[in-house]
């Protein structure tokens, strides 16, 4: 009784559209910032490493480089902060966590771009 009464109260604030992106993928995540009385939208682009949760709390990890040092960032996926998220490059992965690029440097962060990826696009799949 009390779970269903938990998922009638999360039902009113998950979005209507989720993005479909999977780990390994490239994206942007556009995130609403508000600075004063002024609110502007500033775009974090990484791989996605890692998702967790469900439901309201569905969490996904973007991991980028900046001036040679790594920088990751934790999103709830049905947050209002984030306005949309773009997947730029779909990767290929063999994994459900990509913590071992965290080790890794340069060229060697890359992933392989699954095939068929621009067709997917194209149909809007």
């Amino acid at each position: 009784m009390s779970q269903q009464i938990l998922n009638l109260v999360e039902k009113a604030s998950l979005k209507a559209e989720v993005p479909k992106f999977d780990i390994g993928d490239t994206v942007d995540v556009h995130t609403r910032i508000l600075e004063g009385e002024n609110e502007r939208i500033q775009i974090f682009t990484g791989t996605v490493i890692s998702r967790s949760g469900s439901g309201t709390r569905d969490m996904f990890t973007v991991r980028r480089i900046v001036a040679g040092e790594g920088v990751e960032r934790k999103f709830p996926l049905h947050s209002p902060k984030i306005a949309k998220v773009d997947v730029k490059r779909r990767g290929v992965t063999r994994r459900a966590k990509l913590y071992y690029l965290r080790d890794r440097v340069g060229k060697a962060v890359r992933l392989r771009e699954r095939k068929g990826a621009a067709k997917e696009e194209a149909t809007g799949a």
